[in-house]
């Protein structure tokens, strides 16, 4: 068995309604679908969303293929339950993904820059057909493989990422120190609790990438 990361990326034509609001809204960062089986056409996910969740239901409002939903609220965003009609590029990316010996490893991360990252594992010719197989209106990069079954580990949000190439543009990381958090504040214009919060989130998650023994 192998696993593989692979990173989707839509043309402006191709992408689905939800994911390109998504990457317009200055209110959404991106999205974890943890779970989620797809039925007839229909498929049914739960997933966690940074960002705000009446941007992200203004987005569902104005969608037919939408049969139902439900919104959590959490602190760093909100857990959504969603329903929806597949589309034609939905229901080929799926049958791609659907070989007989690969599992896709959740989550899958629906990203703001129009991509689509996930690990699957199975048997090396299955892979290459999940590859080849991807539809049109879609690019494909492959961002590692490996010879073990693993993921990745935590991953650093645009928001997080931003936050720390302020910290480093404003001298934050130099020692002696250059630039304190009010500067990370005040270079991405947000609350200095705010920019705080967003510098050791993405410490965390970066030190955790760091030390994680895949690839």
């Amino acid at each position: 068995m192998k696993s593989m990361r692979i990173e989707l990326r839509y043309t402006s034509a191709a992408i689905p309604p939800l994911h390109e609001g998504i990457c317009e809204s200055s209110h959404i960062d991106r999205e974890f679908i943890v779970g989620g089986q797809s039925v007839d056409g229909v498929e049914t996910i739960t997933s966690f969303v940074y960002g705000e969740p009446d941007a992200y239901e203004s987005l569902l409002c104005d969608l037919e293929s939408v049969l139902e939903y439900d919104i959590t609220p959490s602190d760093d965003g909100f857990f959504l339950y969603l329903r929806r009609e597949l589309g034609p590029e939905g229901i080929s990316l799926l049958n791609a993904l659907a070989q007989e010996t690969v599992v896709v490893v959740p989550p899958i991360e629906i990203r703001s820059d129009r991509t689509v990252r996930l690990t699957v594992v199975g048997h090396p010719s299955a892979l290459t057909t999940v590859v080849e197989g991807v539809p049109d209106g879609m690019g494909l990069d492959i961002r590692w493989v490996s010879q073990e079954i693993t993921v990745t580990g935590a991953a650093v949000s645009d928001r997080q990422a931003a936050a720390l190439q302020a910290a480093w543009d404003v001298g934050f990381y130099e020692i002696p120190r250059e630039g304190g958090i009010e500067a990370v504040a005040a270079e991405l214009e947000c609350a200095v609790s705010t920019a705080s919060e967003l510098v050791r989130r993405g410490e965390a998650n970066a030190v955790e990438r760091v030390l994680d023994s895949g690839p």
